[in-house]
């Protein structure tokens, strides 16, 4: 049975088997626009690309590592004193299945949209949180957007096979404005991995300032 999630909600990565979770998927999952069209006999679809990162924070609370997307230009992230974009961590323990543009367009069709395969036995031992978020490339915020969610589960980029835990942050009156989300962190404590859902929306309009709102404000 999956832990459905709220905000503020802290959890231990173990299963019913009283086995621990290691090596999973953190997905997110959005919708586009829909808006009527003439008349309100047509429905129009606007795709929306969001874009799904993580930081990696060391024990000293220094930014050791990164996951984010390759096409950030390279002057607007050095603003910031952050490096080209990857998909891979250096210890290869986590990977980006690359930049969704579009949401989905033809409805939730139970697969997320952006995915980051996480093996927490690969994991540098000096990291201690691991902060994932979300960043509207558009100018779309995001009480426009009719879903986004992010789940922790067990399989592939193209199959589920079981959902440890999912966290659905719905669009309300209070996304109003707001293009990013601090989505949730894995956090360590006692040599244990744990999970937080934040579900904080921020004005953030680039990468790069919800970074530096997490390394100020976040740990």
């Amino acid at each position: 049975m999956a832990i459905n999630l709220s905000k503020g909600q802290k959890i231990d990565l173990r299963k019913e088997s009283g086995s621990e979770l290691t090596n999973f998927c953190v997905g997110a999952n959005w919708g586009a626009i829909e808006s009527k069209g003439f008349f309100g006999l047509s429905t129009n679809k606007k795709s929306v690309d969001l874009d799904l990162s993580c930081i990696l924070v060391d024990n000293n609370n220094n930014m050791a590592d990164f996951i984010y997307s390759p096409l950030y230009t390279l002057s607007a992230l050095q603003k910031f004193g952050l490096q080209k974009g990857k998909l891979t961590t250096s210890d290869n323990a986590m990977r980006h299945t690359g930049d969704d543009l579009q949401g989905d367009t033809g409805g939730d069709d139970g697969l997320d949209n952006e995915i980051i395969t996480v093996d927490l036995t690969k994991i540098n031992p000096n990291i201690s949180k691991i902060y994932f978020f979300l960043n509207n490339v558009g100018k779309e915020d995001f009480s426009m957007i009719p879903y986004a969610k992010i789940r922790m589960f067990e399989g592939t980029a193209t199959k589920v096979n079981s959902v440890f835990a999912s966290y659905n942050v719905s669009a309300e009156s209070q996304y109003k404005g707001k293009t990013a989300l601090i989505l949730g962190k894995l956090y360590k404590r006692n040599d244990q991995w744990k999970f937080d859902a934040i579900g904080d929306p921020t004005e953030d309009s680039f990468l790069g300032q919800t970074i530096q709102r997490i390394m100020q404000s976040y740990l």
